[in-house]
């Protein structure tokens, strides 16, 4: 998980200082003429703030117009998902992390007796769910085609077999198929590419 960060708006819907991006990206998007920086501690963020954005421009905040200009491949104002499972099936949990800041959003389990191709649907499904409550419309990568064609099929095409260890998760997994066929998004699903980009963000650094 990144370092913890916090987030300056000083034009926005409610300007102040947020320790979170989700706060911080529902005061700015869609907003003429915002501002807002991150900062690795409240001190400084609570002292650029009071300084006010002219006060702060050398530290460069940037217009939420160009918030996702970057040099990377691939699009770093986003969210990626990953799962990890020991053994087949085995102890499963997943996580969504935004890409820009390596800012944890969501993390799930461990749950028993689950797969990792489970793991990666559900991880899409929750981030799908995560960012239309909050209103975000950021693209959503996975490194799992598996996955991402299931949510194509709005599916889980699962083999794993039920059993009194992995109810929690088969719970997860109706929940899951049950919000996919009652709810559209706007996020487009993106199959994260490992061979040129490296491993997602979101992975667990276990391999």
């Amino acid at each position: 998980m990144g370092k913890k960060k916090f987030y300056v708006v000083w034009n926005g819907v409610n300007p102040g200082i947020y320790d979170n991006w989700i706060d911080c990206r529902l005061q700015i998007a869609g907003y003429g003429g915002a501002r807002f920086k991150s900062f690795d501690s409240f001190e400084a963020a609570r002292e650029a703030f009071e300084a006010g954005y002219t006060a702060s421009e050398d530290r460069a905040p940037r217009p939420v117009v160009t918030a996702e200009l970057s040099l990377s491949p691939y699009i770093r104002e986003s969210l990626a998902v990953d799962a990890a499972c020991s053994g087949n099936p085995g102890r499963m949990e997943y996580r969504g992390v935004h890409v820009a800041t390596g800012e944890e959003w969501f993390h799930v389990g461990p749950l028993q007796e689950g797969t990792n191709n489970v793991g990666e649907f559900l991880a899409i499904v929750h981030g799908l769910a995560f960012m239309k409550r909050a209103g975000l419309y950021l693209p959503l990568y996975s490194d799992s085609q598996n996955a991402i064609k299931w949510i194509g099929m709005r599916q889980c095409r699962t083999t794993l077999v039920q059993t009194d260890a992995n109810t929690p998760l088969f719970d997860l997994i109706t929940r899951a198929v049950k919000w996919l066929a009652t709810n559209e998004w706007q996020t487009p699903v993106l199959k994260w590419d490992t061979a040129a980009w490296g491993e997602i963000p979101a992975d667990f650094g276990r391999k």
